[in-house]
C-alpha cells in the first residue's frame, strides 16, 4: 500500500488519461481502427505505456512494454469473439489519485487506472461495457436454446418409425430448415456492432 502511495505521489504510476474525441487522431490506436468498415472510436484511455481504444466493433489495445520504450504490440479484441464479463468500477478513496475499471474480454483480464478527476467520464464507459456484457449474455442464452431445439427435433426424428426413404427426405428437410433458421437466429442474436450502446451512454 505504501509503495503505491509513494509511486502515485512521485508520478511514477501508470495512471491513464481519457482522451477527448478531438485528439483521437493523435493516438497510435487510431491508425488501427478500420474506418473503411465504418468502425468508430467511442472511448480512449492513454497511459504512459498503453492505449485502450473502445470502438463499436472491438477493443484495441496498443500494448507498450514500458513508458520509455517505443516498441508496441497491437492486440484487437472483437466483441463478437471475446465476450465482455466481470465489469467493475472501483472509485477512489481520500488518498488515492486514481480510479479503476476492471473487466474481462474472453479469457483476458484488464485493470486500467484512470485519473480520479475523470470519474464521471469513466462511469459512461462502465455503463457501456456493463450493457454490452448483459446483451451478449442474453444473446448467448437464446443461441443455446435455438441449438438445443434443433438437437431435440433431430433426436425425435431419429427415433421415429418413419420408413427409411421418408426419414432421409425428412431429415434433409430438417437440416435445410435448421441451417436457414440458425443463420437467421445468429444474425439476430450474434451482435458485432455495439455503436448504439456507446451512443446511448457515452457523453464525452
Amino acid at each position: 500500500m505504501f509503495k503505491k502511495i509513494a509511486s502515485d505521489a512521485l508520478g511514477l504510476s501508470d495512471i491513464g488519461t481519457i482522451i477527448s474525441p478531438s485528439d483521437y487522431d493523435k493516438t497510435d490506436a487510431d491508425d488501427y481502427v478500420m474506418h473503411e468498415d465504418d468502425e468508430k472510436i467511442y472511448f480512449l484511455i492513454k497511459t504512459k505505456a498503453d492505449e485502450y481504444c473502445f470502438t463499436n466493433l472491438a477493443v484495441i489495445h496498443v500494448d507498450g512494454e514500458n513508458a520509455i520504450s517505443s516498441k508496441r504490440t497491437l492486440k484487437r479484441y472483437p466483441y463478437s469473439q471475446h465476450k465482455i464479463s466481470s465489469v467493475f468500477l472501483e472509485t477512489a478513496g481520500k488518498i488515492d489519485m486514481d480510479v479503476e475499471i476492471k473487466f474481462k474480454l474472453g479469457n483476458e483480464s484488464f485493470d486500467i487506472d484512470v485519473r480520479k478527476d475523470q470519474i464521471e467520464q469513466l462511469k459512461d464507459l462502465y455503463k457501456s461495457l456493463l450493457r454490452i456484457a448483459e446483451i451478449t449474455h442474453e444473446n448467448g442464452i437464446f443461441m443455446d436454446m435455438a441449438s438445443q431445439s434443433l438437437d431435440k427435433a433431430a433426436a425425435v426424428l431419429h427415433n421415429s418409425r418413419t420408413e427409411d426413404i421418408n426419414l432421409a427426405n425428412t431429415y434433409k428437410e430438417l437440416t435445410d430448415f435448421g441451417f436457414t433458421w440458425m443463420t437467421s437466429v445468429r444474425e439476430q442474436y450474434h451482435e458485432k456492432d455495439f455503436g448504439e450502446v456507446f451512443e446511448k451512454y457515452i457523453n464525452n
